[in-house]
């Protein structure tokens, strides 16, 4: 728990700087200036860890500072869905005062979820070690689209496991599936740098 408080802390030093630095600019330009710096802080309020979260695998700053990252329970990449929900309930988990209702729902559950959390179907976990895992022939790495399904990213991590044992046109036609979805005139390659993404290869 410590250490999601000292990532919060982090989190919340960046986010004070910067809107420090947007309202010191738009300052000059008087009134319309003032009214973009309040609607850039709420946008930055809301939507810093959502991005951080989903694009950057499930690390803002202060996460990744402090080697800890968000994934769903069932250990897949958190998805938009799932991110804003969490982080909406952070209103809550503020409330009385002092993040009182998130600390007392951690202190009750095992697995130390704060009400966000639960709600969501999300936990916060340590980054374990860099240990051996599935090779997939492919170096790279690149992000699972945020609108996939847990579903889905369970479906890519199935394909690039059973590579191995398909025949480079049968990768080929099975990736050609996903092909209008991926955008990209290599699926194979694509779904299989995704799974690096998923279990953490580089």
């Amino acid at each position: 728990m410590g250490v999601r408080i000292m990532a919060f802390m982090i989190d919340m030093l960046i986010k004070t700087v910067a809107n420090i630095v947007v309202f010191t600019v738009l300052a000059l330009l008087g009134g319309m200036g003032m009214g973009i710096a309040l609607i850039l802080a709420f946008l930055l309020e809301w939507f810093y860890p959502v991005y951080f979260e989903v694009w950057h695998q499930g690390r803002t700053p202060g996460k990744k500072n402090l080697h800890i990252r968000v994934v769903n329970d069932d250990g897949t990449p958190v998805t938009f869905g799932p991110s804003l929900l969490r982080n909406l309930l952070r209103v809550v988990d503020f409330l009385p005062l002092m993040y009182l209702t998130g600390i007392i729902t951690s202190l009750f559950n095992p697995q130390f979820k704060r009400l966000g959390d639960l709600v969501a179907g999300t936990l916060v976990v340590y980054d374990a070690d860099p240990i051996p895992g599935p090779n997939f022939d492919v170096k790279g790495r690149q992000p699972v689209p945020a609108d996939f399904t847990t579903d889905e990213q369970r479906a890519l991590l199935a394909f690039a496991e059973r590579s191995k044992r398909l025949s480079p046109e049968r990768q080929s036609e099975l990736a050609a599936i996903l092909l209008p979805v991926l955008k990209t005139d290599e699926p194979v390659i694509a779904i299989k740098q995704m799974a690096n993404s998923m279990v953490g290869r580089q």
